[in-house]
């Protein structure tokens, strides 16, 4: 047995408060290496007299990756406190005794060896990771403000160009405006989502308003905070909660704050609220408005309209904690998205969490973070990410064919086991945004590939997210052409597409339960014809889905009642999928 692969981590993903008094312990072992794990556990104080170690629990072998195998059990202690260690059988029969002091022969004087244990010296309600129920049956809209709908031509901006009139450049115009949401909040009913995830609406110099002058402000392009207040009431009137874009990271450059500072320099009253190296501020410009070399002061990427704030500054701290209350309390927001959140420091992240919490006990917080984010969801930060290393996975696999299915297995059960289940709820899935190349060009326009990616993602945990346009299969590539104008003439939409995801969201918010909680169950990952069979379980509840992503047809007895599918025949008791197609069905 490959003991040195043996791997726990109290007070964390793997061991943690789940519900009230239900402690989810996990194990990592080397794949295909442990017959059987025992979770041996009982109350701190009480080793001696109880020997409990007598009575160990069996742990159930769920997930694994190309080099792992996870083993999961829930359990609980009637006084709130746990002391445990694991028996571990290799396949090769050796047995070891795995505790806070690692390995060690299974005999009795380990056993009975106190300080050899793992502890969780109380459950503690507080520090249990909450999350907003609503989210698990939310299925969101991403909203690119500017290039929405246009429903107030009298705030363009000069030099606004007809809508849809050409390809986006990056500085381009077009006139989309927040009535131009609140005029097609029946279109977000028909299609049966209930979230709105909105780009930044706040006062800015861009299209994309990710370089922030006044956060106080509804931008003047947009509309104002009378029509917001009523776009909010709106949405909630219609059960659609509303998701704000907060770029605390860093600011424009057409800021007040940031113009003091090239005025002022060193002797600015704001010099410190931004990472400035040397003064006067200053750089030699690039290849584009948004690149330059050269730069004096810390920014985003290269980006030296976008100056990095110092959010350790307790006037910092102060202002921008100040705007994260202010739409909460006076617009009912329901949760904030945080832009290029890894960048910015935990402190700050702990007290913007308690300030939220503080006005509204179910608030969302959704981090951009594009890597693994273990720190950042702990329960005293964010409640989710944007789960782009995910579905990465989901996109190498099924669209890209980058990675094989077993990788893309490996891989989204690596993630699934980075967190605690209920942080698996709450991720927001993503198959395209504002900052990548829509799905549907991915996937080189290949419409059944399309809807085949969007079921199985619809199938994982996490709650998923739809880019605008993508309902009528608009294309794009890389930021700024997926950012085109949406297509309202009904000549241009494919309502074919439409048709698929309002079966889609319909799908997945009346299954919530299990799509949200449910077990993984990887019934075949068959890499010689590229099928693979998913199903989720949550108690006697099962759902599954076959995916045929062969050249081939391929052909299955049918079991239950088919929920969702496309590209497949039944005659006969039989399922029949063609390549790209899929079945999805209630056993």
């Amino acid at each position: 047995m490959n003991t040195a692969a043996i791997a726990h981590r109290p007070d964390s993903e793997f061991a943690y408060l789940y519900q009230k008094d239900i402690m989810h312990i996990r194990l990592k072992t080397a794949k295909n290496d442990v017959a059987n794990v025992e979770l041996i556990h009982g109350d701190t104080y009480t080793l001696a007299e109880e020997k409990w170690y007598r009575h160990p629990l069996k742990m159930e072998k769920y997930l694994s990756t190309a080099v792992h195998d996870y083993w999961v059990v829930a359990t609980s202690e009637p006084f709130k406190r746990m002391a445990y260690a694991f028996r571990v059988v290799g396949e090769d029969g050796t047995e070891v005794f795995y505790g806070d002091h690692g390995c060690f022969p299974f005999d009795k004087q380990h056993l009975e060896m106190p300080n050899n244990y793992f502890r969780m010296p109380y459950f503690h309600e507080i520090d249990r990771f909450k999350a907003p129920a609503w989210v698990k049956n939310t299925v969101w809209y991403q909203i690119f403000p500017e290039r929405f709908a246009n429903g107030d031509k009298t705030n363009d901006p000069k030099g606004t160009f007809p809508w849809g009139s050409k390809a986006p450049d990056r500085q381009d115009f077009f006139g989309g405006d927040l009535q131009g949401v609140l005029d097609h909040l029946d279109h977000f009913t028909e299609l049966g989502i209930n979230g709105l995830y909105f780009c930044p609406i706040f006062k800015a110099y861009s299209n994309h308003k990710y370089d922030t002058i006044d956060y106080f402000e509804i931008d003047p392009d947009f509309g104002d905070k009378a029509l917001f207040k009523k776009l909010v009431d709106e949405c909630h009137k219609r059960g659609i909660k509303v998701m704000l874009d907060a770029v605390f990271n860093h600011m424009g450059d057409t800021s007040p704050q940031w113009q003091d500072v090239i005025k002022n320099g060193a002797d600015s009253k704001y010099a410190d609220w931004f990472h400035v190296n040397s003064f006067p501020v200053s750089y030699t410009e690039g290849k584009d408005f948004e690149n330059a070399t050269d730069i004096t002061y810390d920014v985003f990427a290269f980006t030296p309209h976008m100056p990095k704030l110092n959010t350790a500054n307790p006037e910092v701290k102060e202002y921008l904690l100040s705007i994260a209350a202010y739409w909460i309390e006076e617009f009912d927001i329901d949760a904030w998205r945080l832009d290029v959140a890894n960048e910015v420091d935990h402190t700050f992240w702990k007290e913007f969490r308690e300030v939220c919490d503080a006005i509204k006990d179910d608030f969302y917080i959704l981090g951009e973070i594009w890597h693994s984010a273990q720190s950042w969801l702990n329960g005293d930060e964010f409640t989710a990410v944007m789960n782009y290393a995910y579905t990465d996975a989901i996109v190498g696999a099924f669209v890209k064919k980058e990675i094989s299915l077993e990788k893309m297995v490996s891989e989204i059960n690596r993630h699934l086991m980075m967190y605690r289940e209920q942080t698996n709820a709450m991720q927001f899935n993503v198959l395209d945004s504002h900052d990548t190349p829509r799905i549907l060009t991915e996937a080189n326009e290949d419409k059944d590939l399309m809807k085949q990616v969007e079921a199985f993602t619809y199938l994982q945990p996490g709650s998923p997210c739809i880019y605008y346009g993508d309902e009528f299969a608009m294309t794009g590539e890389m930021d700024p052409d997926c950012r085109k104008c949406m297509v309202w003439q009904k000549e241009e939409q494919d309502r074919d597409m439409f048709d698929f995801f309002k079966k889609l969201v319909s799908f997945r918010r009346e299954h919530a339960a299990i799509l949200a909680d449910g077990k993984m169950i990887w019934e075949t990952v068959n890499l010689a014809n590229e099928q693979i069979v998913l199903s989720r379980k949550l108690d006697d509840e099962i759902i599954c889905g076959h995916f045929n992503l062969g050249t081939t047809k391929n052909v299955f007895e049918k079991n239950g009642t088919i929920l969702l599918g496309h590209g497949f025949e039944e005659t006969a008791g039989q399922i029949t999928i063609a390549p790209k197609g899929f079945v999805i069905t209630k056993a």
